[in-house]
Formats: C-alpha cells, sequence, structure tokens
C-alpha cells in the first residue's frame, strides 16, 4: 500500500470522528463476558466461600462470583454479587487476578474487606456461606479460588 493511499486512509478516519470510530472498532474487535471475584477477608482474616447450587458436584465452594453488568465497574460488581447472595455489605480493595486468553470470558479478583451484614443467603444460587480460615479451607473447594486466596499464581 502506497504512502499516500495510507495518509487518505488515517485522514478519513479522522474526518469520520468519535461514535462512528467507535462503532466501527465495537464490531471489529472481541467481545468477551467478565467473571468477577471477590476474595472477602474479616477482621481476623478469615474468608468468606459460598457453596454454589450450580457448580459441579464435589467441587461446589468458592469465592463470591459473578459476572459484570454493562456500565458496571468490576468493583461495583465485587460488592452487588456479595451483597445479592449473602446480604453482606464489603469494602473492594486491589486487584489480586486478571486473566485473559478464554474463548469469551476474562477474569477478574479483588480483595476485598467484610464492612457489615448478617449473612442471609440467596438460596437460589446459594446453599451455603461460611468464614473458613485460610490454613482449614472445605473440601470441594475450586483449585483456582484456593489459589487466589492464598495470593498463588494461577
Amino acid at each position: 500500500m502506497g504512502l499516500t493511499v495510507k495518509n487518505m486512509i488515517a485522514r478519513l478516519w479522522r474526518l469520520v470522528g468519535g461514535s462512528l470510530q467507535w462503532r466501527v472498532l465495537w464490531f471489529r474487535n472481541a467481545k468477551f463476558m467478565v467473571g468477577v471475584t471477590g476474595i472477602v477477608r474479616d477482621e481476623d482474616g478469615k474468608v468468606l466461600l459460598l457453596r454454589h447450587r450450580f457448580w459441579p458436584e464435589g467441587r461446589q465452594w468458592g469465592l463470591p462470583t459473578g459476572y459484570a453488568n454493562m456500565s458496571e465497574t468490576f468493583e461495583d460488581t465485587v460488592r452487588r454479587e456479595v451483597l445479592e447472595e449473602t446480604g453482606l455489605t464489603v469494602r473492594v480493595g486491589e486487584i489480586a487476578h486478571l486473566r485473559s486468553g478464554y474463548r469469551l470470558r476474562v477474569e477478574v479478583a479483588y480483595e476485598a474487606e467484610f464492612a457489615g451484614g448478617t449473612i442471609e443467603i440467596d438460596d437460589f444460587e446459594i446453599l451455603e456461606a461460611r468464614w473458613f480460615r485460610p490454613d482449614d479451607l472445605p473440601e470441594g473447594l475450586q483449585e483456582s479460588h484456593r489459589l487466589l486466596i492464598h495470593r498463588e499464581r494461577l
């Protein structure tokens, strides 16, 4: 492609401007769901784990997890999921994990601190919610969640 053709394409791109550029980029680029996980700890360092109804038998224990809604920050997703699934409120801290490379999903996990409330589970999705010491985690815990709790590399 000659220099003049490249310059013409660049000039046209700049003339098109904002919203049309975004639409072209939207159609051209990959779309992902974003799975968001909260590593919720209390003041004693215990971690909040949930036994998920729809997860595979023998691997139902895991951290509060859900998908980000459109226009929702990932931190807001953590707060919403924990509240919906357990009735608890949390303060979201630093990012603990980010991973892409899945076909249609990106995963992100945040540290979070218990802020208040009493456990009242959403019994449609969640069978049980309990606090565990990191050195005494339950059988049937997702291995990737065990690694997140101990901040080991996935």
